[in-house]
């Protein structure tokens, strides 16, 4: 490790003065033009992972669903899994660390991690459509080489086609070929290969307007779009010719002001669905024939694609394992459906996607969606042998179960959730049970819910259990939100203190939106009251 070339080749790089970042679950974001330093170091940082890992290592230039002029990294784990935790640790330290202690630090990561400095390196790259992120990448090239380690820059691709790329080549082209190419041609053919019973009749008739929400999404499902356009016609809309990224369209906008996105064309009963920047969240949506907004959120989309896995697993009868991971902030009447209706186990972890992900591979086939759009399915090493076993062995109706979970298993990007994937899987299951997008949207009523925020001197004296549905400290404020949830019907709220700043997130559901908007009035007010709240107290009327 040549200490000296990095020493020269980091002030070109400069770590402004004072600036503190934190590795995320969404890695690094800020404005791009803070980011320069950032990006060089984890170059720096991908180099000394892959080296450890003896393995592919991905950096991907992207700040998802925020405004275009913020940016963001996140580095990829050899399985196109997110970063190990123990090395987001490593991320943040190298991050802030003062131009004068870099070298010390690589040092202390290399050691601490038992890094083989002698091992080869190779990261890959990709980047977003904003406008600083190619010279951002350039900056995460400069990391790169300085260490002496080789990469292959994808230039523009989704987040999860990254993943897709990094798992690809760990797995010696196994998972598929590491290239754009090879992504449409996998997903591709296992959409036609599943959906070619629905679409015998000549059914022309699946049309799906999609919001790509002025980024990448766009331009990669345009190249994409003619491998299955006989099964499925889709129609781009905010295809970043005109409009700015994620402003007033995108999955976050649609799921967070419960309104369609500006730039799409809407027919009354057709269905529509959005991607956020980067790809990776996908929400759907239609109008009713009075002209009411309709949305269908992560949760209906677990049901969805869970309801038809556990269909399949009753026709092959093999005992394999499935189940359903959820946050807090799932809807209550997704569960009470999942639970009661399907009867697919439910289990709720602590928000984040890792926490989602890490509970799901406890299953044969695992699926987690949260309410924002970002989920997949994944399936274990075992269950897609013996799928794929009994796809080639068993009875017919037997086999033919197999053969379209076998599908399903190449659909998913299981590393990450991924929203052209998504969309294929949702549009195959649509047409092979012939439901139109209000009977999807029929199979549960949504309780009201209500999100708020209460600002607070220190968010640290609030701790939870029981995956945050359940709060420990400070004394009594558990009580009292149970006295409180008492007062009205089906309802349920809880607490947690925000990850970043000195606030309080308060959820509540009931049986109508004026019993939600009071319940979570009065909680935020016991928040306020007992968690040390500051400024205005919380009001009544949103």
């Amino acid at each position: 490790m040549d200490l000296d070339a990095v020493t020269k080749q980091s002030v070109l790089h400069a770590k402004p003065d004072g600036l503190i970042l934190q590795y995320g679950t969404a890695g690094f974001r800020t404005k791009a033009e803070h980011l320069d330093h950032v990006m060089f170091r984890m170059g720096l940082l991908a180099v000394l992972r892959s080296k450890q890992t003896k393995s592919a290592i991905g950096v991907m230039v992207t700040a998802s669903h925020n405004p275009e002029e913020d940016n963001g990294v996140k580095l990829v784990d050899p399985l196109g899994e997110m970063l190990a935790a123990s090395w987001e640790e490593h991320a943040t330290c190298l991050a802030n660390a003062e131009e004068e202690h870099l070298p010390r630090v690589l040092v202390d990561i290399s050691e601490k991690a038992a890094v083989d400095l002698h091992q080869d390196a190779f990261v890959v790259i990709g980047r977003d459509t904003r406008p600083s992120s190619e010279k951002l990448s350039q900056s995460v090239i400069d990391g790169v080489t300085v260490l002496g380690g080789q990469f292959h820059d994808y230039g523009l691709l989704t987040t999860p086609q990254l993943h897709y790329m990094v798992f690809c080549r760990n797995s010696k082209g196994q998972y598929g070929k590491a290239t754009v190419e090879g992504y449409y041609q996998k997903l591709s053919s296992a959409f036609v290969e599943l959906t070619k019973q629905a679409f015998c009749s000549g059914d022309d008739r699946r049309t799906l307007r999609v919001d790509c929400a002025n980024g990448i999404g766009a331009l990669k499902l345009a190249e994409m779009r003619h491998y299955f356009s006989q099964g499925l016609s889709v129609q781009l809309f905010n295809d970043g010719t005109k409009g700015k990224l994620n402003h007033l369209c995108g999955a976050d906008f649609v799921k967070s002001h419960q309104k369609p996105p500006q730039g799409i064309e809407m027919r009354a009963n057709e269905r529509c669905c959005s991607f956020d920047g980067d790809a990776d969240r996908i929400v759907y949506y239609y109008h009713d024939a009075d002209g009411q907004f309709h949305l269908i959120d992560g949760d209906k989309i677990a049901t969805l694609i869970s309801s038809f896995l556990k269909e399949l697993l009753l026709e092959i009868g093999d005992g394999l394992s499935l189940g359903v991971v959820q946050t807090a902030y799932a809807n209550g009447s997704s569960t009470r459906y999942l639970e009661e209706v399907m009867k697919v186990p439910v289990y709720c972890t602590k928000t984040g996607v890792k926490h989602l992900h890490h509970k799901a591979q406890e299953f044969d086939i695992g699926v987690y969606f949260e309410a924002n759009g970002h989920g997949t399915v994944l399936f274990s090493k075992a269950a897609e042998t013996k799928i794929k076993q009994l796809a080639k062995e068993s009875e017919d109706e037997k086999r033919k179960a197999a053969k379209m979970l076998e599908s399903i298993i190449d659909l998913f990007n299981q590393t990450i959730g991924d929203a052209i994937s998504d969309m294929l899987v949702i549009e195959a299951i649509l047409a092979l049970k012939g439901l139109t997008v209000q009977q999807w949207d029929a199979l549960y009523t949504d309780l009201p819910n209500r999100q708020l925020k209460v600002k607070v001197a220190d968010r640290q004296v609030i701790s939870t259990t029981d995956a945050e549905r359940q709060v420990v400290k400070p004394p009594g404020l558990q009580e009292a939100i149970n006295d409180l949830v008492k007062k009205y019907r089906l309802s349920r709220a809880f607490v947690r203190p925000s990850g970043t700043e000195d606030i309080v997130r308060v959820y509540a559901e009931a049986d109508s939106q004026e019993n939600t908007d009071s319940l979570a009035y009065e909680v935020s007010l016991a928040v306020f009251q007992l968690a040390g709240g500051i400024g205005e107290r919380p009001q009544r009327g949103f």
